[in-house]
């Protein structure tokens, strides 16, 4: 079984300073690949928002059914088509919903994104994983986490301590996220049965 507790050692690492490659999920994973083999799950989906419908309807189901989470999933905001939505990180286990999103105005071109309200969302999930949760979710491996900051740290806080990770990743992001992945990666197709599937094998 593959020794995970300097895995964490990845927080502050740049993407390019890690190596490594994904596994598509095919079916049950081999008896040697149980347990630490694939603790990262990562969704592929395309579609503006798709992602975090898929994410969030996840993490309902596993809550309604008792789970311990921990991480954060994300709900867009669009209330007026003429305006980019407001996206919202609800975080799981801590019942708080952070606003993450800048209001810019209508013709801005710059990062909506407010690093501070991250960081704080960031915080609340990292406080969670003292409870031992079943499942850490994160909304996405994105272009802060590419960067080493978002949920990049509590991504390799959950791993270090044998929480597996759920999480969803662009295309242009892949290159990055499996090399921070080191192996440890494993696609799953991008539907409820399959993810469910995924965290009932990994999760026990």
């Amino acid at each position: 079984m593959r020794d995970l507790s300097s895995f964490s050692l990845l927080w502050d690492k740049p993407a390019g300073q890690t190596r490594g490659r994904g596994r598509q999920s095919a079916g049950p994973l081999p008896e040697t690949e149980k347990g630490h083999g694939f603790m990262l799950g990562y969704l592929i989906v395309e579609g503006r928002g798709a992602a975090d419908r898929l994410l969030f309807s996840v993490a309902e189901q596993l809550q309604a059914k008792g789970w311990a989470l921990a991480g954060a999933v994300q709900v867009n905001d669009e209330r007026d088509p003429q305006a980019r939505c407001d996206m919202d990180l609800h975080v799981l286990a801590r019942d708080r919903v952070v606003r993450i999103s800048q209001n810019l105005g209508a013709l801005s071109r710059g990062c909506r994104l407010d690093p501070a309200a991250l960081a704080s969302a960031v915080g609340l999930a990292e406080a969670a994983l003292a409870s031992s949760p079943r499942l850490c979710i994160v909304n996405k491996f994105g272009k802060a986490e590419v960067d080493g900051a978002g949920f990049r740290p509590l991504i390799g806080a959950a791993m270090a301590q044998g929480i597996p990770v759920l999480t969803s990743v662009s295309r242009s992001n892949l290159e990055a996220f499996l090399r921070f992945a080191e192996g440890l990666g494993e696609e799953i197709d991008p539907n409820p049965t399959a993810v469910l599937d995924w965290c009932h094998r990994h999760c026990g």
